[in-house]
């Protein structure tokens, strides 16, 4: 196993002398985070519509969902039509689960203005080096 503390690497080293298995443990802090590498895992995302009094009024709070990703570092974003948006976004932190993934959550208003103008919106899982997970909804348009 590796481990990286600080800027540096630290491995737990196994040495074998005659005929017994012999483990040089390293003791680590509080707050130190083992991570096995199991490769990246894609996530799955979720996009939540509006409630129903949101609807009436026309506008919307939109939930991204994005579950058993790895590694920790996806990054979630959204786009309203084609447009990257960070205005009304709040975002997660990530969440380790028991099978050792992660998920994420985000989430977006919109006024009823933007709602009504927009011609999708999209949730979207990026990694460095991979293409992005992207989910969409197209909006309910209201009529006023």
């Amino acid at each position: 196993f590796s481990v990286l503390r600080g800027l540096f690497r630290v491995q737990e080293v196994f040495v074998r002398p005659l005929n017994e298995f012999v483990s040089l443990w390293w003791t680590f802090g509080g707050g130190t985070k083992l991570i096995v590498d199991s490769g990246v895992v894609r996530p799955t995302l979720t996009v939540l519509p509006q409630s129903k009094d949101e609807e009436k009024q026309c506008s919307a709070t939109l939930v991204c969902l994005a579950t058993g990703g790895f590694p920790s570092n996806w990054k979630l974003g959204w786009k309203v039509g084609s447009t990257s948006t960070s205005s009304g976004v709040s975002s997660s932190l990530e969440v380790l689960g028991t099978d050792g993934r992660y998920s994420w959550s985000s989430t977006l208003s919109l006024s009823a203005d933007q709602w009504r103008k927009a011609g999708s919106v999209s949730c979207e899982a990026s990694l460095s080096g991979q293409s992005p997970v992207t989910q969409s909804l197209d909006p309910d348009h209201c009529s006023e």
